[in-house]
């Protein structure tokens, strides 16, 4: 009696397995090894690609030192001269110029939005800052040509072209990713910050410069980087608006060249596996680099925010 019991009690707990279970266990182990496959495929092109680039412009310190390339002025191909700081330069400058544009704009945006207009015009003005992003850039490099270049040219006395028309075209253009990701951080902060900050005083604005910006500043931070990211590859607004000469910009209002433009101007007079065809490559290596080492930020950022 109790064997027969125990037999029943060991029957019922344990599980039935039907062929509905079956089948669903079935499609879970293809769905993981489609998603596995998936990953492994994307991380062995992005490899294959930084391989590829590293490999082909590691080659141009066969005819060229690395202490010319990265330190000297000179860009000459012709007379195998290849001398790239200005470049390097130049982009940064741009970027960092863009960046301190965009930045108080996107901020003051995203409290706005966040913390001051009504719901009505919030779901009006968050779209329509958002439209900016499906700009084609061609569209942006244009108006820069047409009504900025002739406005800082008449402004300096010059020709206008430069790294501040490429900056303020650039602060256009990633002013919706700052703006979109600090709202969201702003808006994703506990409302018991903003309670009792009020209720210990402060004014609505020391509420906000004080409190919420620095509880917010690790997804502020990251719409900060990805503009920075965004800046830093853009061509063809960049190409249209800078003037493209290869030299030292003294100014701002300086004709000049950055990687990006570098690479698209020159990619197709070279032959491959030539000197300058190889610098070429060792430019988009560069990129490469600064977009990884702008990621690892990222990935510091959130993970200190999520510790706090």
């Amino acid at each position: 009696m109790v064997n027969q019991l125990t037999n029943e009690n060991s029957d019922v707990s344990r599980p039935v397995i039907t062929k509905w279970t079956r089948g669903q266990h079935a499609q879970d182990k293809l769905m993981r090894m489609i998603f596995v496959g998936s990953a492994a495929l994307v991380s062995a092109i992005i490899f294959s690609i930084i391989i590829f680039v590293g490999m082909q412009g590691i080659k141009t310190f066969q005819g060229v030192s690395p202490l010319e390339f990265f330190f000297s002025t000179d860009w000459t191909p012709g007379q195998n001269k290849f001398g790239a700081f200005p470049f390097l330069y130049s982009t940064l400058l741009m970027t960092l110029v863009a960046v301190v544009l965009s930045v108080p704009l996107a901020l003051s945006g995203a409290l706005f939005m966040a913390k001051i207009a009504p719901r009505w015009m919030r779901e009006i003005m968050r779209p329509a800052t958002d439209l900016f992003v499906g700009i084609p850039s061609v569209v942006y490099g244009l108006i820069g040509m047409t009504v900025i270049v002739p406005a800082l040219g008449k402004f300096a006395g010059g020709i206008g072209y430069g790294i501040l028309p490429a900056a303020i075209i650039l602060a256009i253009m990633i002013l919706p990713t700052i703006l979109s990701i600090s709202e969201d951080a702003i808006r994703s902060l506990p409302s018991r910050l903003e309670e009792a900050s009020l209720a210990l005083g402060a004014t609505r604005w020391q509420t906000m410069w004080r409190v919420l910006l620095p509880a917010a500043r690790p997804g502020i931070l990251t719409g900060i980087i990805l503009g920075m990211g965004r800046a830093i590859g853009e061509t063809m607004a960049v190409f249209m608006v800078i003037g493209n000469s290869p030299q030292m910009p003294k100014s701002l209002l300086d004709s000049t060249t950055v990687l990006t433009t570098a690479i698209v101007k020159d990619m197709g007079n070279t032959s491959y596996g030539s000197t300058w065809n190889n610098a070429l490559y060792l430019m988009a290596l560069l990129l490469l680099i600064i977009s990884l080492v702008l990621i690892l930020v990222i990935r510091i950022v959130a993970k200190r925010s999520e510790v706090k």
